[in-house]
């Protein structure tokens, strides 16, 4: 008997034994498919964001052995060993609209692009300090902080905050990658766009300074081609797919000839590879210049970004920006590069803005606000603010990369910075993907680009904007209006206050003259159909 219940507890044991085998087995193979997805379209695998950390680190003995010429289609060694970053904070994605004149979240949620310029900012500050400046600028209103992976002042050579420089012998194809979480260029551009993730805020990061493919009078050395560059794009794109990303191609560079052209382009096709198009890319010229005039029909192309630079007299973005919304086809615009405030003023300097005669040197938060509301009036989907001492992180101790005078953390609270939040509240408590502009709504439109006042219409036509930069009188019809009456006010952009001027019949035209005029005095008038009940703008005066 107590054999046959041996055996019988002996056999038993086998089938539990067994069984467990086997559930262990198939709960590992639902795991590896749920690690593991498809292939994509472009024969890329991805992995699910609870797994997104697969690969083992490189080996530093590999890494510090000389690089062996590579067949062009291998892939970089650092490349395959290399985990891919974690989000750290979930981020909606962008878009564009169906129109194609806006920004949006992949929710449907209209996106206002408001951007400060940090070019230098994963090349100069430590963490400590990005943290700050990120928490301040997040603060005052910004969504997207636009800064370039590849520096512009000798980012190849000269090292960040931690001594590390990007690449491998300047190679894009080698980024230098170095075992651990903190011991290279690359955990420190990650440790950034995480801070950043963090507080909302997107990156728009410039894959490489304009000067490493066309020196122009940059630094560089030119170390793209063709087929590095869409490596390197592809590099990035995996490197950053599940972050709050998006892609400025170019680097304050035109394309002069057809190689650079081709280097653009397999940049994109290599950031398109990397992250199956996730996110948003355009591309950033030089100043004066419009990516359109390069790019507009590449498919790569989301929106369109103009500079009009840091001359004088200005290059006009309302015209820019009224020429990019008439091409087909359609793709939303926006300014990434007007006149910084505290920058000095290349060209001509206009004595007449002074009743004292005395030149101007300096841009300041008139030709700030002057450049955002033009802008955004005409029809952009966002604008980019900029501070020359900013852009550089300039402090006394070392030499500014361009005639900087501030020290950058005193340059955080210029006026321009703080008055950039007005800018977002006003467009944001109106449909401003709705507005067109409409210079029909005045009746004699004979200013001069200093004096010029712009004037935009809701599609709808139940609200419209006209700005006027020096405060000058205006005389508007109202025929488009929709509503038999018009609720007319004065918003002051300088303190975010509406001053309620009455509501009118829209029979008669009508002559309006700002609480105060000059330079430095602009005013912006809304008009709006009472029984839309739009929001109040700003505090009342």
């Amino acid at each position: 008997m107590k054999n046959i219940l041996h055996k019988q507890r002996s056999l038993f044991q086998l089938i539990c034994s067994t069984g467990f085998c086997l559930l262990g087995l198939w709960t590992g193979i639902l795991l590896a498919q749920e690690t593991v997805r498809p292939a994509a379209s472009d024969g890329s695998v991805t992995t699910s964001p609870a797994q997104n950390v697969l690969a083992s680190p490189p080996n530093p003995a590999e890494a510090s052995k000389p690089s062996e010429p590579k067949k062009p289609t291998e892939t970089p060694a650092a490349e395959k060993k290399e985990p891919v970053p974690r989000a750290i904070v979930p981020h909606q994605r962008l878009m564009v609209s169906s129109d194609g004149r806006y920004l949006q979240t992949v929710n449907g949620e209209p996106f206002f692009y408001l951007a400060d310029t940090a070019w230098e900012l994963f090349h100069r500050l430590n963490r400590e300090d990005a943290a700050k400046y990120l928490e301040d600028r997040a603060a005052k209103g910004f969504t997207v902080i636009q800064v370039a992976v590849l520096a512009e002042n000798d980012g190849l050579n000269l090292p960040n905050a931690y001594g590390h420089c990007p690449l491998i012998d300047n190679d894009p194809s080698r980024p230098d990658i170095q075992p651990g979480p903190d011991n290279d260029y690359w955990d420190h551009v990650d440790a950034i766009v995480n801070m950043a993730a963090e507080k909302g805020l997107f990156i728009a990061m410039v894959p490489t300074w304009g000067d490493k493919w066309c020196k122009l009078d940059g630094t560089g050395p030119e170390i793209f081609t063709p087929t590095n560059a869409a490596k390197y794009g592809e590099w990035l794109g995996k490197r950053y797919l599940e972050q709050p990303v998006i892609w400025l191609l170019g680097g304050d560079r035109d394309p002069i000839n057809e190689v650079q052209v081709d280097i653009v382009r397999q940049m994109a096709a290599g950031l398109q590879l990397g992250d199956g198009g996730a996110h948003l890319k355009t591309f950033y010229p030089q100043a004066t210049s419009n990516s359109a005039q390069f790019f507009h029909t590449d498919e790569w192309l989301g929106f369109n970004m103009i500079q009009s630079g840091q001359a004088r007299p200005v290059r006009p973005n309302y015209i820019d920006a009224a020429k990019n919304l008439n091409r087909t086809p359609v793709k939303p615009t926006l300014d990434g590069a007007p006149c910084y405030e505290d920058h000095p003023v290349f060209g001509e300097k206009w004595d007449k803005r002074e009743t004292s005669k005395q030149l101007i040197d300096w841009f300041d938060e008139w030709d700030v606000r002057k450049s955002a509301y033009e802008s955004m009036i005409s029809g952009a989907c966002g604008h980019t603010y900029g501070n020359n001492n900013i852009w550089q992180f300039w402090t006394p101790e070392i030499t500014p990369i361009y005639l900087a005078r501030t020290p950058w953390k005193d340059a955080l609270n210029h006026p321009g910075a703080i008055q950039m939040q007005h800018l977002k509240k006003l467009f944001t408590a109106r449909p401003f993907w709705n507005l067109r502009a409409d210079q029909t709504l005045i009746v004699k439109d004979e200013a001069d680009e200093e004096n010029h006042a712009q004037a935009a219409l809701s599609r709808l036509g139940n609200y419209a904007l006209v700005y006027l930069p020096t405060g000058m009188p205006v005389t508007l019809k109202f025929e488009k209006m929709t509503s038999s009456e018009v609720r007319c006010s004065w918003f002051n952009p300088r303190q975010n206050s509406t001053q309620v001027i009455g509501t009118f019949a829209k029979t008669t035209d009508l002559k309006f003259t700002p609480p105060t005029s000059g330079r430095n005095n602009d005013w912006i008038l809304v008009l709006d159909d009472p029984a839309a009940m739009l929001p109040r703008i700003g505090s009342s005066h």
